[in-house]
């Protein structure tokens, strides 16, 4: 039988490696976890201005700023004009950022069926379930706290 603190042990466990994952990928391709999430938003909507980028990841435009710098010196995004609005600029993916949020994506879906391909859906779809609750009710427990 599985208590709560076993599950809770198990998430922790889970936590550390999903974690050490991110470090290493880090290490090999010299981005951030930060960064990535930025070039994967950027995959996903398009080019987009810096303020519509801190509103997707939830950060301060400040924040979008110093990510974007990094980006532009890595080579991944450039800054351009916005044709609609003089005063603003658009964040876009150079062709390295494409390749690199592709290679995110494709990752992304091998790493999917690694884990989850052999589980039989319903299992599947029970465990989502239960991860949302989870997430849901740890989201709550840190607004109260």
């Amino acid at each position: 039988m599985t208590t709560p603190t076993d599950a809770l042990d198990r998430v922790l466990h889970l936590a550390t490696l999903v974690q050490a994952d991110l470090a290493r990928f880090e290490r090999e391709e010299g981005l951030s976890t930060s960064r990535v999430h930025l070039l994967w938003v950027l995959g996903a909507s398009g080019p987009s201005t810096q303020q519509s980028l801190a509103t997707a990841l939830d950060v301060t435009p400040r924040n979008v700023t110093g990510l974007v710098d990094g980006l532009v010196g890595s080579g991944h995004v450039t800054r351009e004009p916005h044709p609609g609005d003089r005063r603003a600029t658009l964040v876009t993916l150079t062709d390295l950022g494409t390749r690199t949020v592709d290679g995110l994506a494709t990752s992304h879906a091998d790493l999917a069926d690694r884990l989850f391909g052999d589980v039989p859906a319903e299992r599947l779809a029970t465990f989502g379930e239960v991860l949302d609750e989870t997430t849901q009710r740890f989201a709550q427990l840190m607004e109260e706290a």
